[in-house]
């Protein structure tokens, strides 16, 4: 069964304290290490990472050492260990290795003794190196150029198939990772932030990782200030994300400017902007809210009055939503601001939560 990233962060601190090796299994671009990297960081190690694709025998076991050995009176050979398992046994560090299911049958095999006994070649890990890999095998794999994983390899791992949510990009995403444009873009258009089916060969298809990639060519090209040359927009979004992701984003940024924002709503109070609304656009709202982290502040009078405005126009359960977004702030001030509020119609915010929570609307 696949988890979110969320749930496999609350699992995986478990399975660390036990010294135990953790294996990542997902689709390309959905951000596989950079929760590795995450987690060490959370953790206040660094991170020695290892693409085993690119590992021979030599690269895991290390080489020869040309000195003069002799035990007992007998020459031996003595092995050099390599730079990464040294630093992996001397201090605790993640030790990272990637692609573990693109490697040679005798690297993955050579791993046995690491993720088993925590041991390689007579070098003992530090006691509080961490192992951890990535793979895109697994329910994935037929997509991919890897080799499956039998039974022993696989029961060296404690194995997590993972497949996040759209949410868990959004909130990665929030506060100035990507360009507003682009998170409310995803926001609103979920179905273009990576692809889900079978994919046709040779054809460019969007991922999260593709993504922060286009995010981080565009932003200083300046595409999406005003002015912005849209030509370019689209021939950057159209080589990170494919044409129809670019398609879409184009047009989306061609009518940004009639895109209601939070301003908008609680400094202007400019509620007409919100009259044809449905469900999913108020839920949009919501969650740029969220996002922005607006209710950490104390909110102004003015802007509590339009809150309360726009609060007692919503459907229940977006309503309820955006009470849970207010509430999960540390800031009670707000709560209670609203909670008091009364619309220009004379309609108190107090009763309107009565009324939601009674089912009478």
């Amino acid at each position: 069964m696949a988890v979110d990233f969320n749930t496999f962060l609350n699992v995986v601190p478990h399975i660390l304290r036990s010294r135990l090796p953790v294996l990542l299994r997902g689709r390309h671009g959905v951000g596989k290490s950079q929760v590795v990297y995450l987690i060490a960081n959370d953790m206040d190690l660094p991170v020695v990472e290892r693409r085993a694709s690119q590992m021979t025998e030599g690269d895991l076991l290390g080489l020869p050492d040309t000195a003069d050995t002799t035990i007992n009176g007998r020459k031996a050979t003595t092995w050099n260990a390599p730079d990464w398992l040294v630093t992996a046994c001397e201090q605790p560090v993640v030790l990272f290795l990637d692609e573990v299911d693109r490697a040679t049958l005798e690297v993955r095999q050579g791993l046995f003794e690491l993720t088993d006994s925590r041991k390689l070649n007579g070098w003992y890990l530090h006691e509080d190196t961490l192992i951890v890999a990535a793979v895109n095998g697994g329910e994935h794999g037929a997509q991919y150029q890897v080799g499956e994983m039998d039974p022993a390899e696989l029961d060296r791992w404690t194995v997590f198939d993972v497949e996040p949510t759209d949410e868990d990009w959004l909130t990665w995403a929030k506060d100035g990772v990507v360009d507003t444009i682009v998170w409310d873009f995803i926001n609103q258009n979920r179905q273009h932030l990576e692809h889900k089916t079978d994919f046709e060969p040779n054809k460019v298809y969007p991922s999260r990782r593709s993504w922060d990639r286009f995010n981080k060519s565009a932003v200083p090209a300046g595409v999406f200030e005003e002015g912005g040359d849209q030509d370019l927009l689209f021939n950057l979004a159209t080589a990170f994300l494919g044409f129809e992701a670019a398609v879409a984003l184009k047009d989306f940024v061609d009518k940004y400017e009639w895109q209601v924002t939070i301003e908008d709503i609680l400094d202007n109070g400019e509620l007409s902007r919100t009259t044809q609304w449905g469900i999913n656009d108020h839920a949009a709202m919501i969650e740029k809210f969220e996002a922005t982290n607006t209710f950490a502040e104390d909110l102004t009078e003015p802007q509590i009055a339009n809150l309360a405005e726009y609060f007692v126009s919503l459907p229940s359960e977006v309503a309820m939503k955006l009470w849970t977004v207010l509430g999960d702030t540390d800031n009670i001030e707000n709560v209670v601001a609203l909670h008091k509020a009364t619309t220009n119609s004379g309609k108190r915010v107090s009763e309107h939560l009565v009324e939601i929570l009674g089912g009478s609307q």
